[in-house]
């Protein structure tokens, strides 16, 4: 089988040809740390890193780097006289890494702030101005600007022409050639934080934002690396001048552009300018973070995904049918169903490589699940369990094994509520048994009708009757 992905420059799904096999390159654009992460940026990390799951399960080594952008426009405009820009950046920061952590994303191999990495872009300003692809202002501002109508392929990622596109409005145009050229270096201006600003030979100020991916994905995966990732929204003008500024210096940059869809509502995308978004940590607060994980995946990464109530409802149904498939199975052996790292269903891969299908690959699973209840209730425990280790394998994949999460999920609150409940469905099992044994067939049946009406499900086995919620 050959993965295919979605080349979004080359609009149209393209063979996964890696520059090495043995290590995957993958950059991925992170976020811009002026405030929280709404649950459209825990979506967006969420689609790279089923990815990057799946590329290692392909691959073995993947080399994954998320950036921070800690020095902005709107870092800067969102710090105050008690919390200075930088202070405000780091404790950001660690929101987003708290949001990706609740829902099992996986840490980077790299995570550069963009601060850390100022001479990396002077160096690339520097041979774009050498190159003549780029010019500091006249007026002496301080700032720099790549001169989009020296570089031909400008407009290449999202198929437009320069004469088409809008003004750049990420700085001031003070100084400009040409409206749509845009900010590599900023100038310091008056009312700015002094440490704010870095010495640079165009004049003390701070790098643009397009400037900062360029120079950190060169810095950590070399000039040309497999994968650049990152939402839909991003296409332009940020990766459009990415890329115009790393191939006019000369590097051959991405191979492959991969854009995941964006989290909806009515129709309308969330983000923070427009007010309609729900903070990340507003909903791990009040779900099981394995359910928002699945929720989030369900869609195909690159439609769009409008999520409401029945969403999380539907999640936390669908997982509920996997616990409770693996923990019949386990019970019935006894836990001894082996390693299962090698058992991914051939449907499964085959869905997974057809640019992350993750929708199709989630009905493999649930079929597997059927056809493992079913070989259950047929009194067939080899059947059971080779669906078990095939379910165990798929929900590993993609970061959903319930059984991993069993026990870090619980709080001690939830801890204690499932222990206090277990302890009145056993009375009511006790009770059914002997109304039972009583012949008392009448009561034995209300107990269960009063059970059942609970959510609550009676598995009567030769080892005893067990329970498990409805899922």
């Amino acid at each position: 089988m050959t993965l295919r992905l979605y080349d979004t420059r080359a609009q149209q799904l393209r063979d996964f040809v890696p520059l090495d096999p043995e290590n995957i390159t993958m950059y991925v654009c992170g976020p811009t740390v002026q405030s929280g992460p709404h649950i459209g940026h825990v979506r967006a990390a969420l689609s790279f890193d089923l990815l990057r799951r799946w590329l290692i399960h392909r691959f073995g080594r993947v080399t994954f780097v998320r950036n921070v952008t800690d020095i902005d426009d709107k870092v800067l405009a969102n710090a105050s006289e008690t919390e200075q820009w930088w202070a405000l950046a780091y404790r950001m920061e660690q929101e987003f890494t708290a949001a990706y952590t609740g829902v099992g994303i996986l840490p980077p191999t790299y995570e550069p702030r963009a601060t850390a990495s100022i001479p990396q872009m002077q160096e690339l300003i520097a041979t774009l101005i050498e190159r003549g692809h780029a010019y500091p202002a006249a007026d002496a501002s301080g700032d720099v600007y790549f001169d989009v109508r020296s570089w031909p392929e400008y407009g290449s990622l999202t198929n437009q022409s320069v004469d088409a596109m809008e003004a750049a409005q990420d700085a001031d145009p003070r100084g400009k050639r040409n409206p749509q050229d845009f900010a590599l270096w900023k100038g310091m201006k008056d009312g700015e934080q002094p440490d704010a600003a870095w010495q640079s030979p165009w004049g003390t100020g701070r790098p643009g934002w397009h400037i900062e991916c360029s120079a950190m994905s060169k810095r950590y995966l070399g000039a040309e690396f497999d994968i650049h990732g990152g939402g839909l929204d991003l296409r332009f003008p940020h990766h459009e001048n990415e890329l115009a500024q790393s191939t006019a210096a000369g590097d051959p940059f991405a191979r492959y552009w991969v854009h995941n869809g964006l989290v909806t509502v009515d129709g309308q995308k969330m983000s923070k300018s427009l007010g309609n978004f729900t903070l990340a940590a507003d909903v791990l607060s009040e779900r099981d973070p394995l359910v928002v994980r699945y929720a989030l995946a369900a869609a195909h990464y690159r439609s769009s995904l409008d999520l409401s109530e029945s969403s999380w409802t539907e999640a936390e149904a669908a997982l509920g049918r996997i616990r409770t498939f693996m923990a019949r199975v386990i019970r019935a052996v006894g836990g001894r169903y082996g390693s299962f790292q090698n058992d991914i269903p051939s449907s499964f891969a085959a869905a997974m490589d057809d640019d992350l299908g993750v929708p199709q690959a989630l009905a493999v699973l649930h079929e597997t699940v059927r056809e493992g209840n079913a070989a259950l209730d047929a009194g067939d425990a080899d059947s059971a369990v080779t669906a078990l280790r095939a379910v165990a394998a798929m929900t590993a994949v993609l970061g959903i094994d319930p059984l991993a999460h069993s026990g870090a999920a619980a709080t001690a609150g939830e801890a204690a509520a499932a222990s206090a409940l277990d302890a009145l469905v056993q009375t009511m099992i006790s009770q059914r048994a002997q109304a039972r044994a009583d012949k008392d067939w009448a009561a034995a049946d209300r107990i269960r009708d009063a059970i059942a009406a609970a959510g609550i499900t009676l598995e009567d086995t030769p080892a005893g009757t067990h329970w498990s919620i409805d899922g």
